[in-house]
């Protein structure tokens, strides 16, 4: 059948993932979301059929697709559909607890819905049927099919009544359209918040593409949330080396400020990255090499960063994925020149960037667009230094603002405050974890420590940002979960691997 074509918005699989985290995060339970995708399923079945003499089967995986399978079951039989479900899979082998929960009503409807449970190829039952429903695997396949779903497709596209796949036929990979071996061939998909690209490039097996909605809130994309930092994670296989997960440069620190650095390199090692290296004048690296064995100091000659230094730096540059400048470095003229310096060299070596404090104040003086990953994470302060302009006080505007801002530089801009917004000029989010007390001092540091670790790990600015703000804020709720508002930007440290770990767990934290 011809894909009906109109306007729409696209979302990764990846995307879509951290949209339903987020949501969830915000109070949409997944058994919520399950709920409303089985219903919108309903809609569109009763639009072309009548309970009447019609019979529904239903071949259902044992993830969240199979889910949505299991609650069109339940509503199609409550209004007089003959309904068939057809478990392609083993039932104690459900992970997902919503799929799990919706099995087990179906289980307790044994007089209204027929069950069939095919863990193997040998069982995929052939029924005659006016609608059969594709619910077997969701937009997280790829690959070729595997049996027993294999056979089940193959089964499927042999069949003559109407067919409805959920969310993506399965075997069309969701991001590209990809269809290794074989793919189920639907009359309608409906897929589910914004269509997933791969839908259109493989229109044949899609057919009519309806977008449903499952309750998904508009915040769940806007502010950040646990999602985004699903987005940002890396697996750690056992062969991994050192390097593999990134190597920091900070350089930073004065005579007055020594903790600064320190506080951003220790914020990079807890987010997961392998080495950290701060550079610094020669008393405050001593200074520094004093506050942890785990950090590796570059002693500049010089009370503080001079042009000097760039040779011993340039040395660093090429060793590490990337330069986080500016914590404690002062703005002492031959600093800002040696920044300004510093800057072209990190940009013809290709390495990520980010600029906070007195290095976005020494940019200021360059102000031209950068070719490289780069984030600045300024104040308010700092943000009219870098840009000239006054922020507006309405958070739209404040928005549009950052985000012009943001494409003029070629940059991901972090404005930190009470509620961080974070734009690169194509994408906006803003993120609201963080609370009062995260006015002590350092709180900032941490921050750029932990957008540079997932810089160093190879995240688009972007992601690493928004994820780095959420991450810094729930840092930030944690601690005075434990100490009240008597925390100090270490306390900080010491949070960001739980919140790493379990992001959604922050949530009991606002409840």
């Amino acid at each position: 059948m011809e894909q009906k074509r109109t306007s729409f918005e696209f979302l990764l699989s990846d995307e879509m993932l951290a949209v339903e985290m987020n949501a969830e995060y915000l109070g949409v339970s997944r058994l919520q979301m399950m709920e409303n995708a089985g219903s919108t399923i309903v809609r569109e079945i009763c639009k072309r059929f009548t309970p009447d003499s019609c019979q529904v089967v239903i071949f259902s995986g044992m993830g969240g697709n199979g889910g949505d399978g299991f609650v069109t079951a339940r509503h199609l039989s409550a209004i007089g559909f003959d309904v068939l479900v057809v478990l392609v899979g083993r039932p104690e082998l459900i992970s997902n607890y919503a799929t799990m929960a919706n099995w087990e009503i179906l289980e307790a409807m044994g007089d209204t819905v027929q069950l069939v449970i095919a863990h193997d190829s040998s069982l995929i039952p052939e029924y005659a049927a006016d609608v059969y429903v594709d619910s077997l695997l969701g937009i997280g396949m790829k690959g070729p099919l595997r049996p027993p779903i294999l056979q089940a497709v193959q089964m499927l596209n042999k069949c003559t009544g109407f067919k409805l796949a959920v969310d993506v036929p399965s075997g069309v990979e969701a991001d590209t359209g990809l269809i290794e071996n074989d793919a189920f061939e639907a009359d309608l998909t409906i897929t589910f918040h914004k269509v997933k690209p791969g839908l259109l490039k493989a229109s044949e097996y899609v057919g009519e593409l309806v977008v449903g909605n499952v309750g998904i809130p508009y915040e769940a994309e806007y502010r950040a949330g646990p999602g985004d930092v699903f987005l940002i994670q890396k697996p750690r296989r056992a062969e991994s080396h050192k390097g593999d997960f990134g190597r920091v440069l900070v350089i930073g620190g004065n005579e007055t400020y020594t903790g600064a650095p320190a506080l951003v390199a220790l914020a990079a090692l807890r987010t997961g990255v392998d080495v950290t290296y701060v550079a610094a004048p020669n008393k405050t690296a001593h200074d520094i090499s004093s506050i942890s064995p785990d950090l590796i100091t570059i002693k500049l000659m010089g009370d503080h960063l001079n042009s000097n230094n760039i040779t011993e730096l340039m040395e660093y540059i090429e060793k590490v994925d990337v330069v986080v400048a500016g914590p404690g470095l002062g703005t002492h003229n031959e600093t800002v020149e040696a920044i300004n310096e510093i800057i072209p060299y990190i940009e013809e070596s290709g390495k990520a960037l980010l600029l906070d404090a007195d290095a976005i104040k020494s940019f200021s003086q360059l102000q031209k667009p950068l070719k490289i990953p780069t984030v600045f994470t300024p104040h308010k302060g700092e943000f009219v230094v870098l840009t000239g302009s006054e922020l507006p006080i309405e958070l739209q505007n404040k928005i549009k603002c950052v985000g012009y801002e943001a494409e003029k530089l070629g940059v991901t801009i972090l404005l930190k405050g009470h509620e961080d917004i974070i734009s690169d000029g194509n994408r906006t989010k803003i993120n609201l974890t963080g609370n009062p007390g995260m006015t002590v001092g350092g709180t900032g540091d941490v921050l750029a420590g932990i957008v540079g670790g997932f810089l160093a790990q190879g995240i688009d600015p972007f992601r690493a940002a928004v994820a780095g703000a959420f991450v810094n804020g729930a840092a930030g709720d944690f601690a005075v979960d434990v100490f009240g508002f008597h925390i100090k930007a270490s306390d900080l440290i010491n949070m960001i691997p739980s919140v790493i770990d379990d992001p959604m767990f922050h949530k009991t934290l606002i409840e």
